[in-house]
């Protein structure tokens, strides 16, 4: 039976590792298909799980120093691990930065004394440098370069060779070529003088100016995982459910199609399911984007991550595990991550031949000054030249530009581009920024602030506004709606008075009553003025839910005193935004899961080409799948985990 599976891989950290897996993987009986990625550490394998397990597989790499995270919960994990290592390569930073410095210091004094810029080094400072200079290198070479001397073992053992290996052979040839003349220093000035030069300095200076270059690179990876951690903690660890007539609590594993789960206020759902008793208010903005609260009676859906924000209710669970549209969502970003940018294919090629071709070069090089330079130059001189060019070829192959630069520039444009609240996920993203035509943008929270406020205010009584709003700020005080919260929030914003409400009672589908000083008042939608049987003029409020907004009426039993309206307001800087994209020549599009009308008006109002309304996630990645085989480079903008 054929399984498509995604794996994080430990040991993974350069191109020419994601070839070697792959190479190794594709070679494997059993394995039809095998991508593995260095950006993001994993790898996308297509096997027979009847030939092979996920262990075997494991097992294939581990001679080359690579292994199969096969925790369930792999990405928590795989954080974990990645912080330990970042802490541990902070920790040897911190002593061999100042040993790479030292070291460099040293060397920049030899070449000023020798165009008599200082004066030479006296005869103790140079004795005390003889014998410092071999104990630091072998500190860094032993205790820092490790992994790469790992990767020489790996090697000669296996004939696998990574950029490890070409930084190993090239500073440990540095380092044994200069112990060798220290050690012998005595008989080689009398009879090989040309080979007394010593490459300490190379050897510390590359494999901490390597190893920095990694940590950065490694800071720089555990930021691009932060989108499927959100995600993994929106899920619930736990569910009450009832098992034998009573409520248990179980871990959201355990819960099996067709139990009942109980949800209480402030608790998120474990599982997807559908409404059997109860009710509440439940927070989707995990999913739709939309602040406002979403009323859940029976038969409703509800999915798993959501909040609920009220009542308690019961739900039938109808999926689990995989099956949740929670952990869709998380599949979906994971693919996202583990997918190749086009030039990656490219650069994977160059990488499976690019140490080979080095060591070829490094020893080419070396072989040829002995042969040639041995009639004219005499044997010492030529093996000294050989030697150095074959340690040179390594130490410049080695690829400090990929492991120093590279990062250096991702974490410069990431953290300029957080700075700005914008994300990015990789390098290649980043790369291909600059091609986008279309963008795409999620309404709430990107183009709107993301939270209902009280936006318009309507007196048709002869109270003063204060007042008005002073009574319905009162009433709204005693409710749980989301609208409720909006209106309380701009009273106090406003330093409105907030009076004890008497006989407070809700009424189903429509609103509020309640007694202040002896006057009994109504809050509510128009069902509830109707209900009440007061004239009022309906088309007043029909120019403002056009837009997107909620009515919320104040009235007494025999008169509607007036209304507010509630809406997710636009955001001063959207229109703006906009105007710039269309200046770049880029389309913007809007993607919401708000209702068409609220997204026509707000796309009119800041200037968006195209609505799409009522969009869930997969919905919006749909869209964008379709723009993209049209020939279009989109890129996709929101504020929450769900975009």
């Amino acid at each position: 039976m054929q399984n498509n599976k995604i794996y994080k891989i430990k040991g993974m950290h350069c191109a020419s590792c994601a070839g070697i897996i792959e190479k190794t993987f594709k070679k494997t009986e059993g394995v039809f298909s095998a991508s593995a990625n260095y950006g993001n550490e994993s790898v996308s394998v297509s096997f027979d799980e009847m030939k092979i397990s996920p262990e075997m597989l494991s097992n294939k790499i581990e001679n080359f120093g690579y292994s199969l995270i096969l925790e369930n919960n792999q990405t928590p994990k795989k954080e974990t691990d990645k912080t330990t290592e970042l802490s541990k390569m902070k920790k040897q930073l911190q002593i061999s930065i100042p040993i790479a410095i030292f070291s460099i210091l040293v060397m920049l004094y030899d070449i000023l004394s020798i165009y008599k810029i200082v004066p030479e080094m006296g005869l103790i400072a140079k004795e005390f440098m003889h014998h410092l200079m071999p104990l630091l290198a072998t500190y860094i070479l032993f205790v820092i370069g490790k992994p790469y001397l790992k990767g020489v073992v790996r090697f000669f053992r296996y004939g696998k060779a990574n950029m490890d290996t070409l930084i190993g052979i090239g500073t440990g040839t540095a380092f044994l070529y200069s112990f060798f003349v220290s050690a012998f220093e005595e008989t080689l000035l009398k009879n090989m003088p040309s080979l007394v030069n010593s490459y300490y300095d190379v050897t510390i200076v590359v494999i901490v100016f390597i190893t920095l270059g990694k940590y950065l690179e490694l800071r720089s990876k555990i930021k691009t995982g932060d989108a499927i951690l959100k995600l993994l903690n929106l899920q619930a660890k736990t569910a009450q459910v009832m098992r034998d007539g009573k409520e248990i609590e179980i871990s959201i594993d355990e819960v099996v199609h067709g139990d009942v789960v109980i949800v209480k206020p402030g608790s998120k759902i474990p599982v997807d399911g559908v409404v059997t008793e109860g009710g509440s208010y439940i927070d989707e903005s995990m999913i739709t984007g939309e602040p406002m609260p979403v009323h859940k009676k029976a038969g409703d859906n509800v999915s798993s991550g959501t909040l609920n924000t009220t009542g308690t209710f019961n739900f039938k669970a109808t999926k689990i595990g995989k099956e949740t549209l929670l952990a869709q969502i998380i599949k979906m970003v994971e693919e996202a991550q583990g997918s190749k940018a086009p030039i990656q294919t490219q650069a994977d090629k160059i990488s499976s031949i690019f140490v080979p071709i080095v060591l070829g070069i490094a020893s080419l090089s070396m072989i040829v000054w002995i042969l040639f330079g041995f009639g004219t130059l005499g044997m010492s001189s030529a093996f000294s030249l050989g030697l150095v060019s074959f340690v040179s070829v390594l130490v410049i192959a080695c690829p400090c530009a990929l492991g120093l630069a590279t990062p250096t520039a991702i974490i410069v444009g990431v953290g300029k581009g957080a700075r700005e609240g914008i994300l990015i996920k990789d390098a290649a993203t980043l790369e291909k920024l600059h091609k986008v035509d279309t963008v795409i943008v999620d309404k709430t929270g990107t183009i709107t602030k993301g939270k209902p406020t009280l936006v318009d205010i309507k007196n048709m009584s002869d109270l003063k506004d204060v007042e008005m709003l002073s009574i319905l700020a009162s009433l709204e005080n005693k409710s749980e709606h989301p609208i409720a919260h909006a209106v309380v929030n701009y009273a106090k914003e406003n330093n409105l008075v907030i009076d004890e409400v008497n006989n407070f009672q809700n009424i189903e589908g429509q609103g509020l009553k309640g007694s202040l000083k002896g006057v009994l008042y109504f809050v509510g939608n128009l069902k509830m003025v109707e209900d009440l049987k007061i004239n009022f003029d309906s088309s007043l409020i029909e120019k403002y839910t056009k837009e997107g907004k909620t009515p919320v009426v104040i009235a007494r039993e025999d008169k509607v005193l007036g209304f507010v309206m509630v809406a997710d307001e636009v955001k001063p800087e959207s229109k703006k935004a906009v105007a710039d994209l269309h200046k770049l020549g880029i389309r913007a599009i809007m993607a919401t899961g708000d209702d068409a009308k609220a997204a026509q008006y707000i796309a009119a109002l800041v200037g968006i080409d195209e609505v799409i309304a009522h969009a869930t996630p997969a919905d919006k990645l749909a869209k964008i799948k379709e723009l993209q085989a049209s020939g279009h480079i989109v890129a996709m903008t929101g504020d929450g985990v769900n975009d």
